[in-house]
């Protein structure tokens, strides 16, 4: 979807948490990035934070100096708090930002593609539901997200300077304005 969105991207930089015991799950969450940027023929470049507070201007800092285009942000609990800060370094770097949730696009991000939170809430609302009538957890089946939505924020795209085209647009499921 990034690559409809933004034409000629050829490095895409992965904003990721090397923070406590997340650390192995976020490594794991940015290799699951690679194997799909390889077959777009996409460099991936890894933009390693441990601690937020400190690390997020170099990180811009390595982005730029490696030539990303694009940025995807691993959202994870350690950086969700500077959320605000990082999508306001993107602007200012005019990288356009996808991250895995649409609060990200809310907060100045370029667009999001990720699970419908209201709908996996309501799945749980069931699971909850069919446990508090008898049922053991270990016999209820595992299910993965059904619904997910394209989310675009078009004050963003002005901002650094992009064209978002017409048919990504259309498959928008949200755009902010």
């Amino acid at each position: 979807m990034l690559t409809e969105a933004v034409p000629g991207i050829s490095r895409v930089g992965i904003l990721w948490s090397t923070t406590n015991v997340l650390a192995l799950r976020n490594r794991n969450n940015f290799q699951d990035y690679e194997v799909p940027a390889r077959a777009l023929k996409i460099t991936v470049q890894s933009l390693q934070v441990r601690d937020p507070s400190h690390d997020l201007d170099g990180a811009f800092r390595d982005a730029t100096k490696g030539h990303a285009s694009a940025l995807i942000i691993v959202n994870t609990t350690p950086v969700i708090p500077y959320r605000k800060k990082i999508t306001e370094l993107a602007i200012k770097n005019r990288l356009p930002l996808m991250s895995e949730a649409s609060s990200w696009v809310e907060a100045g991000g370029l667009m999001s593609y990720a699970a419908n939170d209201a709908e996996s809430y309501r799945r749980v609302a069931v699971f909850v539901d069919k446990i508090l009538k008898g049922a053991k957890p270990a016999d209820l089946p595992v299910e993965q997200p059904t619904k997910f939505e394209l989310v675009i924020n078009l004050k963003t795209a002005k901002q650094i300077g992009l064209t978002i085209p017409p048919n990504v647009l259309a498959r928008a499921d949200k755009v902010i304005r």
